[in-house]
């Protein structure tokens, strides 16, 4: 049998009600929530479980409730004996992934990614940035498009998550997004969807978070990953915790190199995967990557039994 990996999802899998039936139905999670909510002296819980919507979605605060989630489902799954061999996460899903491998608590990194969230809010203007997803063309094809608009504009466009081999999300300044948009569909884009995002995340527009977010992670006591953790920056395993603030500090305007993490985990000797925390975006993404992988996914009771039941088998 292969190995197992637990990936950890990023923004835009949140939704009203996640995480309320692990804390209402497992202790470990209910700790996770109760730590979480003490750290950052609020009820984050509450608004995980019971919205609103508009406020859940403002980036300071979809970042710490996705990472409680998903610490909390990781902490279930750690109860009943399950661990893996590897993890990742896609962007802030990485924060999660380092609390699953006893890099840190699910407290601290909750801190860390709520002063995240704020700094990249606060980096770049509403309006002025932009996000669209690329469906249906090389990724080397969009790479090669958004360096000509960027050179042409003087303006920030790249490649911002590579997510699978038919989808690109790039980001920069709003009208150079724009821009590419146009010159990407002529090139035989299936679709340019612009994101509804409230910063230009993994652009060269969000180097003043790097200067801002560094002393908050260093202040964190960060402890050796348990398993390795394969990192967006590198899509390479990390087990080293001199190494985990550089490459988190690193992440705010690189690439997520998510394709390649998938790889990775493929080389590794990874054959089956645990989607950890709300929504099933990854487990979609991997699949299309590799479609030898067998996966899965845990966010609720429900579906942590199905998990379960075929990893026990």
């Amino acid at each position: 049998m292969g190995k197992l990996a637990f990936v950890f999802p990023g923004q835009g899998s949140q939704a009203v009600g996640m995480g309320k039936d692990l804390h209402d139905r497992f202790p470990e999670a209910r700790a996770v929530f109760e730590a979480v909510d003490a750290a950052l002296g609020e009820r984050l819980s509450a608004l995980c479980f019971e919205g609103p919507e508009d406020r859940l979605r403002l980036t300071a605060n979809t970042q710490p409730s996705i990472l409680t989630v998903s610490a909390a489902a990781a902490a279930v799954l750690a109860a009943r004996g399950i661990a893996p061999d590897l993890v990742a996460g896609h962007s802030l899903g990485e924060y999660s992934a380092l609390v699953a491998a006893g890099a840190c608590g699910a407290a601290e990194a909750a801190t860390a990614v709520r002063a995240r969230g704020t700094f990249m809010q606060e980096a770049v203007p509403a309006g002025q940035g932009a996000m669209s997803a690329v469906l249906g063309l090389d990724p080397a094809k969009v790479r090669e498009i958004c360096a000509a608009v960027a050179a042409e504009t003087g303006e920030v466009v790249s490649p911002a998550n590579y997510n699978e081999p038919a989808q690109t999300v790039i980001a920069g300044a709003a009208g150079a997004v724009e821009k590419a948009g146009v010159r990407l569909k002529e090139a035989g884009a299936k679709r340019v969807l612009p994101l509804p995002v409230s910063a230009p995340f993994h652009s060269a527009l969000m180097a003043p978070v790097k200067a801002r977010l560094e002393p908050v992670l260093r202040a964190i006591p960060w402890a050796a990953p348990r398993c390795p953790v394969v990192t967006n920056v590198e899509a390479k395993p990390n087990a080293e915790a001199a190494r985990v603030v550089p490459l988190l500090v690193e992440q705010v305007t690189a690439p997520v190199r998510w394709i390649e993490c998938v790889e990775e985990l493929a080389r590794q000797g990874v054959t089956r995967i645990v989607e950890v925390g709300p929504g099933k975006v990854l487990s979609g993404l991997a699949k299309r990557i590799d479609k030898s992988l067998e996966v899965w996914n845990v966010e609720d009771g429900a579906s942590l039994e199905k998990t379960l039941a075929a990893l026990q088998a």
